[in-house]
Formats: structure tokens, sequence, C-alpha cells
């Protein structure tokens, strides 16, 4: 679940950055309703599996909570990778 969580904190980041792209005038407003569909569905995934890898996993409050707070901030996905590849490295040696 950790991995499916990695994959969606990524996408969820990029599509980020798309719906800013469209504010900045980088990408046209044509596709605002599809990118603000996609964040959206990705976004409410990235919640959902926020709170089932942090319960699984018995993360502190303040993780979780740190883990939100970057979902709202742009490029933070990228911190957010780092963290979670230390959480799977971590957990390779306990899995063999």
């Amino acid at each position: 679940m950790l991995k499916s969580f990695r994959v969606v904190s990524l996408l969820e980041g990029f599509s980020y950055l798309a719906i800013l792209s469209v504010t900045l005038g980088f990408v046209s407003r044509d596709y605002v309703s599809v990118l603000g569909m996609a964040h959206g569905v990705l976004f409410m995934l990235y919640l959902f599996l926020l709170s089932a890898v942090s319960s699984k996993h018995k993360w502190p409050f303040v993780t979780h909570l740190s883990l939100f707070v970057a979902s709202l901030i742009p490029f933070a996905f990228i911190a957010v990778e780092l963290f979670l590849n230390r959480q799977v490295a971590s957990q390779k040696p306990t899995e063999a």
C-alpha cells in the first residue's frame, strides 16, 4: 500500500503543478475542467491512502499532518517522495 501511496503522491503533485500552469498561462484554459477533475480525484485518493498508510504504519500525528500540509504546497511532493522512499527502504530488510 505504501508503493501505491507513493505513485498517487507523485501523480497528485504533478497534477497540482498542471493546475498552477493553467493559472500562470502555460497551459490553455480549455483544459481546466479536465485537469481540475483529475486533480480532485487524485487529491481525494491521496487523502484516503494517507489515512490508510498512516494508520497501518502507526505514524505519529505530526507526520500525518505534515504529509497533509505537503499536499497543499507546490513542489512539496518531492520532499514527500524522499520521505516515502526512506520508508520503503527501511521496510525491505524486515520483509526479507
